[in-house]
């Protein structure tokens, strides 16, 4: 027999509300980032890059959709098992997210958003594991997310050792 918690998270309006309060807290993690990135593009540029680096104008398209499949992926794990363990990865990698852009940008701090990103792509591996045990969709919407981190990390690493 299903309890009221379970009714709500699979039905009604409740569900649609805890979609969007994902969003919220995702879109936190993004205007955070966004604030502490003002005139990142002017910086970006005028930082020495690695051959590969992609262009500015990148980076706002590629974090707009993986914001959505967190908020996503986290709202299907919520809806399948409720809040535990997998969510609670979820929240600690969303700080770590939201962290390493005012590292990087605003405090020109290479090395340590390095060592910062590289504990949010052990987060989100932590992540994807758990969201695998509850829902598996979840799991993969997470995977390009993990894929752009790894890259960002490369490329931190790579911006960090040209800008010593």
């Amino acid at each position: 027999m299903r309890t009221s918690a379970e009714q709500t998270r699979r039905n009604g309006a409740g569900k649609w509300w805890a979609l969007a309060g994902f969003a919220v807290a995702v879109l936190a993690a993004a205007v955070i980032g966004n604030l502490a990135a003002s005139g990142a593009a002017d910086q970006y540029a005028s930082l020495d890059r690695p051959a590969w680096s992609p262009p500015s104008w990148l980076f706002g398209p590629v974090w707009t959709v993986l914001y959505v499949t967190i908020a996503v992926a986290a709202w299907l794990v919520w809806r399948r098992v409720g809040f535990g363990a997998a969510l609670g990865a979820w929240a600690v990698q969303l700080v770590l997210n939201a962290a390493w852009t005012p590292l990087f940008f605003a405090g020109d701090r290479y090395g340590l958003a390095f060592a910062e990103i590289v504990l949010l792509w052990l987060a989100i591996g932590v992540t994807v594991l758990l969201f695998a045990r509850a829902n598996r969709v979840a799991a993969v919407l997470l995977l390009p997310y993990w894929a752009w981190v790894t890259f960002a990390a490369a490329l931190n690493y790579s911006i960090w050792q040209l800008n010593s």
